[in-house]
C-alpha cells in the first residue's frame, strides 16, 4: 500500500501554472488504488521539468507554433564565431548521478564492455560534522573529455593522431593514425583517452561532432533526464583564466596544464573543503614492462659506452653496449598496439618528446653498432666489398663513435623529458633525473673505479628515499601494495655495493636487476591525476 503524500502543483505549460492531476474517472481514488499511484508518479515526472515535459507542455498550449528545433536548447543555434569554441556545460544542481549519460555514450559509440568515454564521480566534504561547524555535503559529477585549449594528448602524440577543429575547438582522435603507444594517456591529467586492447589503439570522446554538425545534441546531453549537460559557446580560454568553474577546489588537476573548457555551474556555494571521494584510494598503475626494459637498457648501454675507451682491460664493453642497446630498442616495440605503424613516429618531432626519443635513439643505434664492430671486421672472413668498406671507415671511427655517443646521450635526455612533460609529481625533474642519470653514472663507474661506483650507488639509493618522501601517494604505494618490489629493489642495490670491490661483472648484473625493480616502481607507483571518481 502506498501512503498518500501532500499534493504539490505540477508544472504546467508556462512552467509556472499549476495543473490538477485527477483520476480518469473524475472521482477521488481510494488510498492505495492504481489510479492514485499513477497520479503520484505523473506528478513526480511533471515536477522534474525535463526537456521532454517542457516540449509536451508547450505543444499542449500552442500546437500551431510548435517547431522541432524550438527545443534544441541543448546545443547552440549557431556555430562558434571568431575567438569562440564549443564546450560542455554541466549543471551540478541538476546532475543526479543516474549515469544515463554514460549508457547513452556507450551505446551510441559502440564501445566495448569495459570501455567508457564518460564517467560519473563524486566529491564530498571528508570531515564534516556539527562539531567542525560544517554540514556534510556531497555532489555527483559527470565528466568526459574537456576539449582543452592546449590539449596534452594532441601535443604529446608522436604520430599526429589528434586534431583540433579550428572552428569549434573539438579535439578529435584519428583512429586509423594511432599506433597505440598510450603516451596521450600519460599526458592527459583528466584520464580521458582510453586504451582499447582489442583494437590496439586509444579512443576518446569527440563531443559527438557528427551529431553537432547535423544539429543534434551529443548522446550524453540528449539522454540526460534532468537536462544537466548541454553544449555552449564560450570565448577561447586564456592562459590565466581559471577553468572547471566550481570544481577548482575539489581536488581536480590544475587547469593550467591543458586549459580545459568544460564549465561546471551551480546556484549553490560549494564548500571549499570538497575533495574527490576516491582521493585516498591507492591505484597501482600499469607496469609497462617494454618501457622498463627500454629505459634501463639504453641507460646501461650509455654507461658502458662511456666506460669503453677508458677501460682497455675490458675489450668487450663496446659490443656489450651495442647488444644491450639493440635488445632495449627491440623490447620497446612490444609496447605498441599497432607496431606496423611505428614508422610514422617521426611525424610529431616538432612537439612530442616521444618522437624525439624514438628518432634520436634510432639514429644513434647504427653509429653505436658500427663503432662496436669496426675493430673486429678486419679479422672476419668477409667478402672484399665489406673489407673495403671497413677500411674506408677506419679513419672516421673516432667521429662515428663520438657522434653515436652524443646522439645516445640526447636520446636518454629525451627519455627523461618524455615523463617530466606529463606533469605528474612522482615524475618531476628532480626525481626523474636522479634515477636515470644515476643509472648511467653507476654503470660507467663500475669498470673504472669500484669505490666511486659504490659511492654513486649509495647516493642514488639515498636520493630515491629522500625524493620519495615528497610524493605521499607514491610513498604509500611503496609501503603498501608495492612493498615487495620496493624491498627487492633495496636488497639488490645493497647487494651490489660489496660486489663492486670483487668484480665489476657480477656487480653490474646485480645492479641491473635492481634498476629493473626501481624502474618498475617508477611506473607502477606514479600518481595518476584524474577527475573525481567513486571509491573502488
Amino acid at each position: 500500500m502506498v501512503a498518500p503524500r501532500q499534493p504539490y502543483p505540477p508544472v504546467g505549460p508556462d512552467l509556472g501554472q499549476a495543473v490538477t492531476v485527477a483520476p480518469a474517472s473524475g472521482a477521488p481514488s481510494p488510498v492505495g488504488s492504481l489510479d492514485a499511484y499513477l497520479a503520484e508518479l505523473l506528478a513526480d515526472q511533471q515536477r522534474l521539468v525535463t526537456p521532454a515535459a517542457r516540449a509536451a507542455a508547450t505543444y499542449d498550449a500552442q500546437p500551431a507554433a510548435f517547431r522541432g528545433d524550438h527545443f534544441r536548447d541543448l546545443i547552440p543555434l549557431t556555430t562558434p564565431g571568431p575567438g569562440e569554441r564549443y564546450a560542455f556545460e554541466v549543471d551540478l544542481d541538476a546532475c543526479s548521478g543516474c549515469k544515463a549519460c554514460v549508457t547513452a555514450c556507450h551505446s551510441l559509440n559502440g564501445l566495448d564492455e569495459h570501455e567508457s568515454f564518460r564517467d560519473v564521480g563524486l566529491v564530498l566534504t571528508p570531515d564534516a560534522g556539527p562539531h567542525l561547524g560544517e554540514a556534510a555535503f556531497s555532489q555527483t559529477v559527470t565528466t568526459a573529455c574537456h576539449h582543452c585549449a592546449d590539449p596534452g594528448c594532441l601535443n604529446g602524440c608522436p604520430v599526429l593522431a589528434y586534431e583540433q577543429d579550428p572552428a569549434t575547438g573539438i579535439v578529435r582522435h584519428l583512429d586509423d593514425q594511432c599506433i597505440g603507444c598510450s603516451y596521450c594517456v600519460l599526458k592527459c591529467p583528466y584520464d580521458v583517452p582510453k586504451y582499447n586492447e582489442r583494437l590496439g589503439i586509444v579512443r576518446k570522446c569527440d563531443m559527438c561532432h557528427g551529431r553537432l554538425a547535423a544539429g543534434e545534441a551529443p548522446a550524453c546531453a540528449q539522454a540526460c533526464p534532468t537536462h544537466a549537460i548541454r553544449i555552449v559557446t564560450i570565448p577561447a580560454p586564456g592562459n590565466a583564466e581559471p577553468q572547471l568553474g566550481l570544481l577548482a577546489s575539489a581536488a581536480v588537476p590544475p587547469s593550467s596544464i591543458t586549459r580545459p573548457t568544460t564549465r561546471y555551474v551551480s546556484k549553490k556555494q560549494l564548500p571549499q573543503s570538497l575533495r574527490a571521494a576516491d582521493a585516498d584510494t591507492l591505484s597501482v598503475q600499469p607496469a609497462h614492462w617494454p618501457l622498463v626494459l627500454l629505459l634501463v637498457g639504453t641507460q646501461l648501454s650509455l654507461g658502458l659506452l662511456l666506460a669503453s675507451p677508458l677501460s682497455p682491460g675490458f675489450t668487450l664493453l663496446a659490443p656489450a653496449s651495442a647488444a644491450l642497446f639493440a635488445a632495449a630498442l627491440a623490447a620497446s616495440v612490444a609496447h605498441l598496439g599497432q607496431p606496423l605503424r611505428a614508422w610514422r613516429v617521426f611525424l610529431g618531432l616538432r612537439r612530442s618528446w616521444l618522437s624525439r626519443e624514438a628518432v634520436v635513439l634510432g639514429a644513434a643505434f647504427p653509429l653505436v653498432a658500427l663503432t662496436a664492430s669496426l675493430p673486429y671486421l678486419s679479422s672476419l672472413p668477409l667478402p672484399a666489398p665489406f673489407v673495403t668498406f671497413a677500411s674506408a671507415l677506419g679513419p672516421w671511427s673516432l667521429v662515428i663513435g663520438h657522434s653515436g655517443l652524443v646522439l645516445m646521450t640526447l636520446g636518454v635526455i629525451s627519455s627523461g623529458m618524455l615523463y617530466i612533460d606529463t606533469h605528474r609529481h612522482f615524475w618531476r625533474p628532480s626525481n626523474t633525473a636522479a634515477r636515470m642519470a644515476g643509472t648511467v653514472l653507476v654503470s660507467a663507474l663500475a669498470f673504472l673505479s669500484a669505490p666511486a661506483a659504490a659511492l654513486a650507488l649509495t647516493l642514488k639509493l639515498l636520493l630515491e628515499h629522500v625524493l620519495l618522501r615528497a610524493s605521499p601517494i607514491s610513498a604509500r604505494l611503496h609501503a603498501g601494495p608495492l612493498r615487495r618490489v620496493h624491498h627487492t629493489r633495496l636488497a639488490l642495490g645493497l647487494l651490489s655495493l660489496p660486489l663492486f670491490f670483487l668484480h665489476p661483472l657480477p656487480a653490474l648484473l646485480a645492479f641491473a636487476a635492481g634498476e629493473l625493480a626501481e624502474r618498475l616502481l617508477y611506473f607502477r607507483a606514479v600518481d595518476s591525476p584524474k577527475m573525481p571518481g567513486v571509491p573502488a
